[in-house]
């Protein structure tokens, strides 16, 4: 959150943080975010997870309007990245996967007609993740805890996405040499660092491109959702000039 409100300072956006205290019901949560929807001047609304026992987060996902979604979690926003509508005005993209897309374009890895392999399957990277990926014309396969032999379906891949949570999930003889490898892990190693799901040290050997941790997907999460808040103003900007 600290990065979030510095970058939007940097940006030129003003951002308003409000910490509540953890014992706050779900109906009061629900009652802020119903104001911060109707007040015109937010464009932006997001919700930091994971949030205490006593609130549903998936109530609290859909309680965000669609308009003001620029996290990009809302059920309508995936309907309509599912559908093919996202760049038709219907939601927004979840920054995280939105980010690696940038990140890829910016490295020059091919997309299109590239085998990716996504390991993970949550609802904010996973399996967005993969629909942008087949969206830029990718043959996509999803790996996850259930998958038999992971080294085998990674060392097929041109593009690798590693989204688990787990330190050393991929390492270096799963990787075909040249492969484009993201890590959007965040973990803490045995001696308390800061470490992605990719054995960094020595997949950057085999990798054409890899991504690292720290300083690799997260800033550019925080880009996308900036994006996605001016997006948002813009769209805003539209429908009231439309309606005058």
């Amino acid at each position: 959150m600290r990065n979030k409100v510095r970058a939007c300072e940097e940006a030129g956006l003003h951002s308003v943080l409000e910490r509540h205290d953890a014992s706050l019901s779900q109906p009061e949560l629900l009652a802020r975010i119903d104001a911060l929807n109707a007040d015109p001047a937010v464009h932006g609304i997001l919700v930091q997870m994971p949030l205490p026992p006593q609130i549903d987060p998936a109530r609290v996902i859909e309680a965000v309007a669609l308009s003001k979604d620029v996290d990009g979690f809302h059920l309508s926003s995936a309907g309509a990245l599912v559908s093919g509508r996202i760049d038709g005005g219907v939601g927004f993209r979840p920054c995280t996967p939105y980010g690696v897309l940038h990140m890829l374009d910016d490295a020059a890895v091919p997309i299109r007609g590239s085998r990716a392999v996504v390991i993970g399957r949550s609802n904010t990277v996973g399996k967005p993740m993969a629909l942008m990926l087949l969206a830029r014309d990718a043959t996509v396969t999803i790996a996850h805890s259930a998958t038999p032999d992971l080294a085998a379906i990674v060392r097929e891949a041109d593009i690798v996405v590693s989204a688990v949570g787990r330190a050393a999930t991929v390492t270096a003889d799963m990787i075909k040499p040249g492969a484009a490898v993201v890590d959007v892990g965040i973990n803490r190693d045995a001696i308390g660092r800061l470490v992605g799901d990719v054995d960094f040290d020595r997949v950057r050997d085999v990798a054409g491109w890899i991504s690292p941790v720290p300083g690799g997907v997260g800033p550019m999460t925080i880009t996308m959702l900036l994006d996605n808040t001016v997006l948002s103003a813009e769209r805003t900007s539209t429908r009231e000039g439309s309606s005058r």
